[in-house]
C-alpha cells in the first residue's frame, strides 16, 4: 500500500471521528491501568459493568491493595481469568504504592514491570492516558492491518513497528483508537462488513477475495 492510500484512509477516519476514545471507563490514568490489565481476553462492556461497583469503593493503588485479593474478587468475579487478574492487581498496586508514590509510571519499561502489564497494556496506556505516540497493537488491530495492507506483519510487534513508521504522523496519536473501532465494528473477524466500510476502495483486502 501506498503513502497516499495510508493517508486518505486516515483522512476519512479522520473525519468520521474527529476525537477517538477507549471504550473502556476511567477517569485516571490509573483506573484505566486496571481497565486495561482486566480487559485482557474480555469485553470493554464486561469490564466497565465490574469497575462500574469498584472504583466507586476503591480507585486508588493503596485503596485496592487495601481489598486484597479476595475483597478484589467479588468485584472482578464476572469477568474471565478473574483469579489471575485479581493476583496480578493486588501486586501492581503495591508496586504502584512502593516505587512510583501511587502513581502509574509513564514509561514502557516501569509499566511492563508490573504484573499483568505487557508491552500492548503498556502502550495503551501510555497512548491513551499520557498521550504519547505508542501503537498498541490487540487482535483488532492487526486483522485490520494485514488485511486491508495498510501494515502487514507476521506478530504483533512487527505490525506495530511498521504502524509507527507508516502512519501519517499527523494521525499517530489517534490511529490505535480508530483501528480498533474499525475492527471492532466494520472489518470483523469472520465477514468483514465490506459494503458499509468507508475505506473499501482503499482497501486491499477485496482485491483478493470474492467470497465477503
Amino acid at each position: 500500500m501506498n503513502a497516499a492510500k495510508r493517508l486518505e484512509i486516515f483522512r476519512r477516519l479522520h473525519e468520521d471521528n474527529p476525537e477517538p476514545k477507549t471504550e473502556l471507563a476511567y477517569s485516571s490514568p490509573f483506573e484505566l491501568l486496571i481497565a486495561v490489565i482486566l480487559s485482557a481476553q474480555s469485553t470493554d462492556v464486561g469490564v466497565n459493568k465490574a469497575t462500574a461497583k469498584l472504583f466507586p469503593v476503591a480507585n486508588t493503588p493503596a485503596a485496592i491493595y487495601a481489598l486484597g485479593v479476595e475483597g478484589l474478587s467479588e468485584y472482578i468475579k464476572t469477568i474471565g481469568l478473574y483469579n489471575s487478574k485479581a493476583k496480578n492487581v493486588i501486586e501492581t498496586c503495591r508496586l504502584l504504592v512502593e516505587r512510583h508514590g501511587g502513581e502509574v509510571p509513564q514509561t514502557r519499561e516501569a509499566l511492563e514491570a508490573l504484573p499483568g502489564v505487557g508491552r500492548k497494556t503498556a502502550n495503551v496506556v501510555l497512548n491513551t492516558a499520557f498521550r504519547q505516540l505508542t501503537m498498541a497493537v490487540d487482535t483488532h488491530i492487526f486483522r485490520v492491518s494485514n488485511r486491508t495492507g495498510i501494515a502487514p506483519g507476521k506478530n504483533v510487534v512487527e505490525v506495530e513497528m511498521k504502524l509507527m513508521k507508516f502512519v501519517p504522523k499527523e494521525f499517530l496519536l489517534d490511529s490505535h483508537h480508530w483501528l480498533i473501532l474499525h475492527g471492532r465494528y466494520v472489518c470483523i473477524a469472520r465477514k468483514p462488513r465490506c459494503g458499509s466500510c468507508r475505506i473499501e476502495d482503499l482497501c486491499e483486502y477485496k482485491h483478493k477475495t470474492s467470497d465477503d
